[in-house]
């Protein structure tokens, strides 16, 4: 296993026992309002610390992107390395106990992604990744799904929460997907949908309006499991505009062709 892969373990590891205390008393934790429907807790804010302590001590030199305290001073165009954090995927769902949040951690190399870890604290699902190897669930190799045929399949998205404006364009897209799918769902953490995609869980996903944090691991993931990754149009500049279209090959273009009028 790749060194940086395993400090990204240990990372997850710690940020996650952190979560995993605090989920036992909910009712301790201080809540405050980012902005409207947008919601962090100290446990957000600790846990990231805990990660970043971690990355920090084996590789001072790497810049942080972490989505509660943003950039390092060292994150620049020249930086060689950036790790890409969310501590708590799903603050709301973990907020109200719904068992269904992640860590989830990449590191970039020169704007590539080489190494992916979400982390499911809840059901202690590890799903890791290294560029050129392969995606793995609790050490065993994982792929995207053999389904051919939207009709037969499952599909995750996102609702927005937080910019209620592209309300009604969602909800057509919710239209759109809806009939021509077996189910569509809505679990409330993105990168754990992506790695659902990668495992094969889902079929599908789509949602708009993403951070780069909610994606960048999830898409190593999806295309490390022989999975396709994409905007609206199926080009590669999802994790600057964060909307994002994945799946497997097949469903991938079969959600294009229905969802690109919505690029």
């Amino acid at each position: 296993m790749h060194p940086m892969l395993n400090t990204a373990i240990k990372a997850a590891r710690r940020g996650a026992s952190i979560i995993n205390r605090a989920s036992f008393d909910l009712s301790q934790i201080k809540v405050t309002e980012k902005n409207q429907n947008d919601y962090v807790t100290e446990i957000d804010q600790a846990a990231e610390q805990a990660i970043v302590e971690v990355l920090q001590k084996a590789y001072p030199g790497h810049a942080v992107l972490a989505e509660e305290s943003g950039a390092s001073a060292n994150l620049h165009d020249e930086a060689e390395f950036v790790w890409i954090i969310d501590p708590l995927d799903g603050t709301t769902n973990f907020i109200h106990g719904f068992p269904q949040y992640c860590v989830s951690i990449a590191l970039q190399q020169r704007g590539v992604t080489t190494q992916a870890v979400i982390y499911d604290p809840t059901r202690n699902d590890l799903f890791t990744a290294s560029k050129g190897e392969g995606a793995y669930l609790n050490d065993k190799r994982i792929r995207v799904s053999k389904c051919t045929k939207l009709t037969d399949s499952l599909i995750g998205t996102g609702f927005p929460a937080r910019d209620l404006s592209k309300l009604d364009e969602y909800m057509a897209m919710f239209k759109t997907i809806t009939e021509k799918c077996q189910g569509l769902r809505r679990p409330g953490s993105a990168a754990l949908d992506l790695a659902y995609v990668a495992a094969g869980r889902l079929d599908g996903f789509f949602e708009k309006g993403l951070n780069t944090w909610d994606m960048a691991a999830g898409a190593l993931l999806i295309s490390e499991a022989g999975g396709i990754i994409g905007d609206f149009k199926g080009e590669q500049t999802y994790l600057e505009k964060g909307d994002v279209i994945a799946g497997n090959p097949k469903i991938f273009y079969q959600m294009i062709s229905l969802l690109g009028t919505y690029a």
